[in-house]
């Protein structure tokens, strides 16, 4: 049977978009066209180097009556230190303009320095104020194998501009991480850093893990108690989910987080699928984020407004927006500890 892909033909996309499209009418929208996006939080957010600037996008997102971030990626190996400088600059900038400043978080993502995962760094993030743990990412193998990576993260002689094509699997292995050992199970690595995860009640999203650690993981999560587990963008080639399988996992206990990465011309994921894969899983078991920073996407507050608009045009009604882009996002950063 023939794999189903969810970046349908334009031809094909055009009979959906089209109503969505002439239907949605939310209101005259000007420039910086910002309107939609109240109280909204966005829990996947890059700004390390070379991306957007964490500060002036704060400063944008407090403007615009967000209701916070969480950092996915800061310049720096220290994500708390750097959002705690960016949260006290926001907060006396705030003061001076009168502005309701956004709550800022920082997320640790594991291997980002290119070691592999360990408890002990786990543990030094989170006492050092991180509130959500990812799974490694660019570095995985999983990734390497689908769409390559640059070779100066395991070579620092090649040029920084080299981009590989993908790896062959055994390739990848050697010079990206895995979740799972050579028995095919969860090192014992990950699982304690899953028991330190639950422990602190703090939030772990699966990173680029392959389909067989992604179903491992959510059983070791629900057997664990973990409360604020979630998946990154199941459209994308590196979680490659179907839709069945997101509603299944949805329904473990587990977030979907769908962002607007999956939706813009780089991954061209149609909307009206991410509409369709909503519905199947259940409003509470989505959320919506922006997976934005780098210079071809928009900056994180249009990517919030973009994907609310995108999925309130094919058929969410306000109380569905306000809980995968609110409600839900305010479980995986923890304020309903509060």
């Amino acid at each position: 049977m023939a794999k189903q892909t969810y970046a349908t033909p334009t031809e094909q996309r055009c009979v959906t978009s089209y109503p969505a499209r002439r239907g949605f009418a939310p209101g005259v929208t000007y420039a910086p066209a910002v309107a939609g996006v109240e109280d909204v939080i966005d829990i996947h957010c890059h700004a390390h180097a070379n991306q957007q600037d964490p500060l002036a996008l704060a400063k944008f997102a407090s403007q615009s009556g967000m209701g916070g971030i969480l950092y996915k990626t800061i310049t720096g190996q220290d994500p708390a230190a750097e959002v705690g400088r960016v949260r006290q600059e926001l907060d006396q900038w705030a003061e001076v303009e009168g502005v309701t400043p956004i709550q800022c978080w920082a997320g640790g993502l594991m291997a980002f320095d290119g070691n592999p995962p360990s408890v002990e760094w786990v543990t030094r993030q989170l006492d050092a104020g991180v509130i959500a743990i990812w799974f490694p990412v660019f570095n995985h193998a999983n990734t390497l194998s689908k769409v390559g990576g640059k070779p100066i993260w395991w070579d620092s002689s090649a040029a920084p501009s080299d981009h590989t094509e993908p790896l062959p699997w055994d390739e990848a292995l050697k010079v990206g991480h895995t979740l799972t050992g050579d028995d095919g199970r969860l090192k014992p690595e990950v699982l304690e850093i899953l028991r330190v995860i639950a422990d602190r009640d703090v939030a772990v999203c699966f990173g680029h893990a392959t389909k067989p650690e992604i179903y491992q993981l959510a059983e070791q999560v629900a057997k664990l108690g973990v409360r604020r587990g979630f998946i990154d963008h199941p459209f994308s080639p590196f979680v490659d989910l179907e839709i069945s399988e997101m509603a299944e996992l949805g329904s473990a206990g587990l977030m979907l987080n769908f962002t607007y990465d999956e939706l813009s011309p780089l991954l061209g994921i149609d909307p009206a699928r991410m509409y369709e894969a909503i519905r199947a899983i259940g409003v509470e078991h989505v959320t919506l984020s922006s997976d934005a920073g780098e210079p071809l996407f928009p900056n994180s507050v249009e990517c919030m407004r973009l994907i609310r608009g995108y999925m309130e045009a094919f058929g969410l009604n306000a109380e569905e927006l306000r809980t995968v882009s609110v409600d839900n996002p305010a479980h995986i950063v923890g304020l309903d500890r509060q």
